[in-house]
């Protein structure tokens, strides 16, 4: 399982430790990543993600899953966000 955020493609970044003789060694931060179930009003099913905190607090900021996949780029969301979005779309689109 990737540590990447699914909604945000928030992932590993990498920095130093730096100790108080200022010697440098790797070292990795890690996203705060969570399993959450997100309800999806416009297709009125719910959806398992693995997603970071700070994406968690902007889904409810843009009024929820349905809100934010219709504003997230394409390039930063997991295949399985991509699916879900395709769906509400379809859901949401005139039938003609």
């Amino acid at each position: 399982m990737s540590r990447r955020c699914e909604l945000s493609g928030k992932g590993v970044m990498t920095g130093h430790n730096v100790s108080h003789s200022n010697i440098k060694t790797n070292r990795r931060f890690l996203p705060n990543l969570n399993d959450v179930t997100l309800q999806s009003e416009a297709l009125g099913r719910s959806f398992k993600f693995r997603v970071a905190a700070s994406t968690l607090r902007s889904v409810d900021h843009r009024g929820g899953l349905d809100a934010y996949l219709a504003k997230a780029l394409d390039r930063e969301l997991s295949p399985k966000a991509l699916k879900v979005k395709r769906d509400i779309e379809k859901s949401q689109a005139p039938a003609a």
